[in-house]
Parts: C-alpha cells; sequence; structure tokens
C-alpha cells in the first residue's frame, strides 16, 4: 500500500514530535510515473549530489529509529544495493521520491513514506491563504501514482471546470501537472484526469487563491443533534470540542465525524476522549523500539469542561479514517461510550514522527507500536463500524450523506442508551 497523503504534515510536539498520523493526500504525495528508461538523461553533479544525501538520510533513519528493530525482516541492506543507484540516478524529484517511497514500501507500513519538497511546501501553507486547485486526493491501493477524487472544494477551480468525486488522477508523461508539482497563482496547469466511467477527461486548470478550509466545524441544522466534523487532530481540538460541548442539552445528540480524518496528535486524541471517558481511564498501550511500555489513561480536560459529558455519541468514520481517527473511535466502542458508524477503517495506527531531508522534503516514520485497552492491535486490522453505512461517491455528488443519516436515526432510536450508562458506571482500568 502507498503512502496515502499530503494532510500528513502534522506539526506534531515541537519541529520533532510523535503522532498518531498515516496521512492521506490533499492535492498530492509522492508517487509518480514509472522509472527513467535506459538511456535516459543523467542528473547534472548537484543534483546527484543531493539526491545522495537524501537517499542517505532516509535509509539511515528507517534502519536506526524504525519502532521494529528487525524492520519487519526486511533485509534493508539488500534494499540499499537495489534502490540507491535509482535515487541517485534521478533527474527530478518525482523519480527520487518514487525510488525512495518504493524502498520504504518494502516496510509494508502506510506511515512509512517521504514528501517531496513542493508536497512539503504545500503541508506547511495549509492554514493559509493560497493558491490551490480544490481537490483532495486519496492514493489508490499501490504505488501505480494514480489518485481518487474524494473531494472537491465549492467555489474552486476544479469545482467549476466540472470534475467531480470519484474521479481518477492519472500519471502524466508529459509537462502536466503532479502532486510532486508546486501550484503558482495564475499558472495553468494540465491534469490527466479520467472519469468513474473511464473516459479521459483532460482538464486544464488555474490555481487561485482561496482561504484554508476550517480543521473543525460544528453543524447544528438538525433539531436536537450537533454535528463536530474534525478533518484532523491538530492543535486546538480539545479547546474547541469542549466549547461545542459546554453546555450542550440533555437530550441532545453528538456526532463526531472523522471520515477521511489522517489523524494527528496524540494529545488531541486524549482530549477529545476526555471529552466522553473518565478522567485515569486506560485506552491504549505504546510500546517503543526498545521494547518499553507506557500504558495511555485520558488525563481529563476538554477545553473547559470540568467532566466527561453524558449525551449519546455516534462517531463517523471510512476507509480513509487513520490512525488516531481509529483508535479514538475504537477506545469509545470498548468502553461501550459511542456507536461506531459507517466504514471499515483503513488499519494505519502507528505512532510517526516527521524529520525533515536534506532537499526540503520530508521523511515520515513510524516510531511506536499501539495496542488498545482490550488488547486488540489495530495496525493492518482497523476498526470495524457498529453499524455498517457506507457513502459512495455518487451520494457525494447529489449531496447525500446516508452515513449521518444512519447515525442520526440511530441515536433517535436510543441505541447507544445502554452503552452511555455502562460508561458512567465503569471505573478506570
Amino acid at each position: 500500500m502507498t503512502f496515502r497523503r499530503l494532510f500528513s504534515r502534522l506539526t506534531v510536539l515541537a519541529a520533532m514530535g510523535l503522532a498518531l498520523v498515516a496521512a492521506p493526500a490533499s492535492a498530492g504525495q509522492t508517487a509518480a510515473p514509472d522509472r527513467p528508461v535506459a538511456g535516459a538523461a543523467a542528473p547534472d553533479r548537484v543534483r546527484a549530489r543531493m539526491n545522495q544525501r537524501v537517499f542517505d538520510q532516509v535509509w539511515t533513519e528507517v534502519r536506526r529509529d524504525y519502532y521494529d528493530p528487525r524492520l519487519h525482516g526486511v533485509d534493508w541492506a539488500a534494499a540499499r544495493a537495489t534502490y540507491r543507484p535509482q535515487a541517485l540516478a534521478a533527474t527530478d524529484d518525482r523519480s527520487l521520491y518514487r525510488a525512495l517511497n518504493d524502498m520504504l514500501g518494502l516496510l509494508d507500513d502506510d506511515h512509512a513514506g517521504a514528501s517531496a519538497p513542493a508536497v512539503a511546501r504545500r503541508q506547511d501553507s495549509l492554514r493559509r491563504r493560497r493558491a490551490v486547485l480544490g481537490v483532495t486526493l486519496f492514493p489508490e491501493d499501490g504505488r501505480n501514482g494514480r489518485y481518487i477524487v474524494e473531494q472537491v472544494r465549492t467555489g474552486s477551480p476544479a469545482a467549476e471546470a466540472g470534475v467531480l468525486v470519484g474521479w481518477r488522477l492519472e500519471p502524466f508523461d508529459g509537462d502536466g501537472w503532479t502532486p510532486e508539482s508546486d501550484l503558482v497563482e495564475g499558472r495553468p496547469v494540465t491534469l490527466a484526469l479520467v472519469d468513474d466511467a473511464g473516459q479521459a477527461r483532460p482538464l486544464t486548470l488555474t490555481p487561485r487563491q482561496m482561504d484554508p478550509v476550517p480543521l473543525f466545524t460544528a453543524d447544528r441544522s438538525r433539531p436536537g443533534v450537533v454535528v463536530l466534523r474534525v478533518t484532523a487532530f491538530e492543535p486546538g481540538l480539545g479547546r474547541w470540542m469542549g466549547e461545542q460541548l459546554a453546555d450542550l442539552p440533555a437530550g441532545t445528540d453528538v456526532v463526531v465525524d472523522l471520515r477521511g480524518n489522517p489523524g494527528g496528535r496524540v494529545v488531541e486524541a486524549d482530549a477529545v476522549l476526555s471529552c466522553f471517558l473518565p478522567a485515569d481511564r486506560i485506552w491504549a498501550t505504546r510500546t517503543a523500539r526498545t521494547g518499553r511500555r507506557v500504558v495511555m489513561r485520558t488525563e481529563g480536560g476538554c477545553g473547559a469542561l470540568n467532566a466527561p459529558v453524558d449525551n449519546p455519541v455516534a462517531v463517523l468514520v471510512n476507509a480513509q479514517s487513520r490512525s488516531a481517527a481509529e483508535l479514538t473511535p475504537a477506545a469509545l466502542q470498548e468502553a461501550r461510550r459511542a456507536l461506531i458508524v459507517g466504514e471499515h477503517t483503513a488499519g494505519a495506527v502507528l505512532i510517526s514522527q516527521e524529520t525533515s531531508l536534506p532537499d526540503g522534503g520530508r521523511l515520515n516514520l513510524s516510531r511506536a507500536d499501539f495496542v488498545t485497552a482490550g488488547g486488540v492491535r489495530l495496525e493492518k486490522r482497523g476498526v470495524t463500524p457498529d453499524l455498517a453505512a457506507p457513502t459512495t461517491a455518487a451520494d457525494r455528488r447529489a449531496g447525500r450523506d446516508p452515513t449521518l443519516d444512519a447515525a442520526v436515526a440511530a441515536l433517535a432510536q436510543g441505541e447507544v442508551s445502554v452503552a452511555r450508562a455502562s460508561t458512567a458506571a465503569a471505573p478506570a482500568s
């Protein structure tokens, strides 16, 4: 499986911090066309030297710091012999980062991946006004360089051009745009798009400045229901959620939407759990490379709330819910505190850390393993919803949301009332 993302930038607990994140890809991550063929142009001396520095740092950091000292049984010396020549011969970021990610793919770990410099720059500007196309992309399974359009932003160049959810972005062998390329306001780019019927739909779009999409939003349009949409577990989430839940009437149902959420800061995951679970409750165990185990307990404190709320809760998940967005619903599910609704999650639940590469790119690498309070290792397994209710691309195009509808209906029928009562009485483990 490819390193699927672009949201993965997670500024975690300082310049280099631990996070529960396995990100998606909003306007791109590495993956690229096929390798250069024999006889392709050689890189100049400066490029070749930088390629060497980048490759050697990635290879060394994996060998030294990866959470599993056995590297999942991969012969890392053999990997170096195979992929270093490819990396050194790269004439551009696309081919360099393809070689890096092909090597990292041997670990079979969704958290292990390298982001090209252009991707890192977009990651750093996600929360600022910037030039955008208006599409959120998720890589297809495998390292084929193809991406699925997961979202199209209203009022964006992509929306105005008629791009639809479910379309596919193909690798481009010419001068077309790929996720490894920068976007500049007013400078047109060509995308090799294919619709969901398999028809080629090449489009030229002109990036335009737009404000950032809010990280967290609250929807109170449905009577007796508040829907809290969380796009990532980023700083301020616990405080914001506490504000939304403060003074919430007892009869109000709570829906926490984690669909498409790549994860984020561990401390924010704890804050969210503290909104609904008693303080000092075990919710996971973290194991480092050294084998040292740390038990994770809810620290208490959900913004200004003095105690967790007792309202009925449903959590929405899908196949793009990753890392903290899997461990959080799993903890609530095990505590019988929330009804989990939607699709099976990604199964990408490790603690990762991001470091900078010499060319401005980024390496994301797993530094610790995680199991739930019930001893379940979610990596490669994911969370199975209590109520299966998928929302398809056709649903999204038509403005339908069967997942949310199913959750609201289940809450209205009182399907989590027993869970609430049992959780309120449960002692800390």
